[in-house]
């Protein structure tokens, strides 16, 4: 159907005709569409949404496995870490045998056993009328022993089992507990784990040359959030909240601090967040720089006239993020730390790097519908496996020449165009990305990709597949903490088991240090 000649001289009927005429092809046009889809869908195999298997560049790029074996170290004894009880076995011999010494044969086994005690309590009234009753010993915290709170913590959180199941467990040992007083054994009295989980993510954030961050699904008090993941070969640490935001994660890296600090720094954010240069002069002219909480800084920000504004980016948002950016660094956080993500939004803050695998996997999920398409996607994803293994070899040996070569070599490959349009758009994607993808150049220290915080935040995948949701701030808190110190106490080399024992003084455990304390004396010189 051609165009008529002049749109101006038809009359109405012949337009409402030509309208007519233009739905019906559009119609005819949205259907072969949506049959393409079902096609492609059907000779893809598709069933909903795509099962995309990882490319596997990480492990394709790691060096010849046979060179891995000659490197890797046994794997050794495997040693109880109890106290070995020895019992000698007699045998039965003729008279006159020679005694040959022993042979050693260990095994081992687990107790499970329910005790009862009921202490009868000493109890004196003095000259003066006062009542002395005789403490209870160390640990004792309610009508639980501290042996038991260790055993329901542990196979809670570390074991990942449901609360139901627990209960049914602790029933078929013998113990008179309900599913309520389980779960006060979850959740009160735990402030100091709570405290000891933020003095981890702060200890964190003080002394790592890199953190990585990620985030996942949550669910609170039946409504849907977020449970963000910060942390590096060091230490974990979880926190949920309803939001995923730039606002919310910069929020979690004041770790614990409320206040709000208009610096250098903070200045400095909100100028490359677009913030005014009069709205930033009004801020600075201000004599008051510290403000202790929320409400304080709101205050200040009605007073100079910012809550009226209507005006894009939102200047209340981007000088309360440059505040708690100031803030953030007020408490040496972050200060020369590279922050490693996905690329996801809120992560970018700071010195920031790119996941390579992320990256890649860009490349890899493109749909291809013709020889050419594939042809382009398979000789690009080479080039990056190329590029990425040649990534490795310059963080175990960096040098000036090599760096500059490999900026060199990303242009190359990220400028080149294909013919492919959806390629193309992305490689250029890519390369917009170019400093934050080349970070590892100037930081060889830190990793090439996100793995590890992918790693790590499974566990918090898997607490809330079989358990929903939590109900109160305290059990969502108490949740982060114990599955965040547990994450720890492993990259530590502490056994859970024996963490859990120090904390609540179970008689006979060997004592533990702090976690913040480890984590201190494991940091290497810059």
């Amino acid at each position: 159907m051609s165009p008529p000649d002049n749109f101006d001289e038809l009359s109405s009927s012949q337009l409402r005709e030509l309208l007519l005429k233009l739905f019906s092809k559009f119609t005819e046009i949205e259907k072969v569409v949506a049959d393409q889809r079902a096609e492609i869908a059907r000779l893809k195999g598709l069933k909903g949404k795509p099962d995309i298997k990882p490319s596997g560049m990480d492990k394709g790029t790691d060096p010849a496995k046979r060179d891995q074996q000659q490197n890797r170290p046994g794997r050794g004894k495997i040693r109880p870490r109890v106290i070995v009880e020895d019992q000698i076995l007699s045998a039965a011999v003729p008279p006159g045998s020679r005694f040959k010494g022993y042979v050693r044969y260990l095994i081992q086994d687990l107790v499970l056993s329910v005790r009862a005690i009921r202490y009868r309590r000493e109890r004196w009234v003095t000259l003066d009328g006062r009542t002395i009753i005789a403490p209870l010993p160390e640990g004792t915290d309610g009508h639980f022993g501290p042996e038991l709170r260790r055993f329901i913590l542990m196979l809670y959180h570390q074991g990942q089992t449901t609360l139901s199941r627990l209960v049914t467990l602790l029933h078929g040992f013998g113990l008179a507990i309900s599913e309520r007083e389980v779960q006060r054994c979850l959740t009160d009295h735990h402030d100091a784990f709570l405290e000891e989980s933020r003095d981890v993510l702060r200890a964190g954030l003080q002394g790592s040359r890199w953190i990585a961050a990620d985030d996942t699904g949550a669910r609170h008090q039946a409504k849907n959030g977020f449970c963000t993941q910060i942390g590096n070969e060091s230490f974990t640490w979880f926190g949920t909240r309803s939001s995923k935001s730039r606002l919310n994660f910069l929020d979690l890296l004041r770790a614990g601090h409320t206040d709000y600090v208009l610096n250098k720094e903070a200045y400095e954010y909100m100028r490359a967040r677009g913030l005014s240069a009069v709205l930033i002069d009004r801020l600075a002219e201000q004599p008051a720089c510290l403000f202790a909480d929320q409400g304080a800084w709101s205050a200040q920000l009605e007073r100079l006239g910012f809550t009226v504004l209507t005006i894009a980016p939102d200047p209340v948002k981007i000088a309360t993020e440059g505040a708690i950016w100031g803030s953030i660094y007020a408490h040496e956080f972050l200060r020369d730390a590279v922050l490693l993500s996905d690329d996801a939004g809120q992560f970018n803050i700071g010195l920031h790097a790119l996941c390579w695998v992320h990256a890649e996997r860009l490349v890899y999920k493109l749909d291809t519908f013709t020889d050419q398409h594939r042809t382009a996607q398979q000789r690009i994803r080479g080039l990056i496996w190329r590029f990425y293994a040649d990534l490795k070899e310059y963080r175990l040996a960096p040098t000036a020449e090599r760096r500059l070569a490999l900026r060199l070599r990303f242009d190359r490959i990220f400028r080149r165009r294909t013919g492919f349009v959806a390629l193309d758009r992305l490689l250029a994607r890519l390369y917009a990305n170019k400093a934050e993808l080349l970070m590892v150049l100037q930081r060889p220290e830190i990793p090439l990709h996100n793995n590890g915080a992918e790693n790590d935040i499974r566990c918090q995948v898997t607490r809330r597949k079989i358990s929903a949701g939590t109900r109160s701030d305290l059990g969502r808190d108490c949740r982060d903490a114990f599955l965040g110190l547990s994450k720890t106490c492993a990259k530590l080399g502490v056994a859970f088991w024996d963490y859990l024992g120090s904390r609540l003084s179970v008689p006979g455990n060997p004592g533990t240090l702090p976690l913040p304390t480890l984590m201190r004396s494991r940091e290497k010189p810059a």
